[in-house]
């Protein structure tokens, strides 16, 4: 099931990574492109690939690991809208937004192997591990309401 606004435009398909750690933190990193906006890794399905290897795929480019297991995959997708201004830069305006598929994912490696510059065109300047709930306090505003759904996806798993 979605929660998809009824609209003509689309969303772009995306998968979110809740990735916690032993501790039961989760990875946020501070976007290149605006400092002081952090974020959980996200990133686009790819035609013909599955959200899990989608996910996974994504962590490697951004996060610079693979080494997770996945726990969790949210019940429902999540839709936001990006502001207008952001529409076209981004996507030429083909897509409003993004409907995100979000999965819980166990941090498996250690600190020493996250490694955030590994992909030729990295997304984060640097990262942190914090509480889920404090990441309403990391994120844009336009994200905020996606974030607090994930929250109540997730809020439930302990991995401490």
């Amino acid at each position: 099931m979605s929660t998809a606004p009824e609209t003509s435009q689309k969303y772009r398909p995306n998968v979110g990574i809740t990735l916690f750690n032993g501790k039961g933190d989760v990875f946020v990193g501070e976007r290149i492109d605006t400092p002081g906006a952090w974020q959980m890794p996200q990133g686009g399905v790819d035609e013909g690939e599955d959200i899990e290897s989608a996910g996974l795929r994504e962590l490697k480019e951004e996060v610079g690991t693979d080494k997770a297991e996945i726990i969790k995959i949210a019940p429902q997708t999540i839709c936001y809208d990006l502001p207008s201004n952001l529409t076209q830069e981004l996507w030429n305006g083909v897509y409003r937004g993004q409907e995100q598929t979000w999965i819980a994912a166990k941090f498996t490696g250690d600190d020493t192997d996250i490694d955030i510059h590994a992909h030729p065109l990295p997304e984060f300047s640097s990262w942190q591990w914090v509480p889920l709930s404090q990441t309403l306090d990391l994120i844009v505003p336009f994200k905020r309401d996606a974030y607090k759904k994930v929250i109540t996806f997730f809020e439930d798993i302990d991995l401490s």
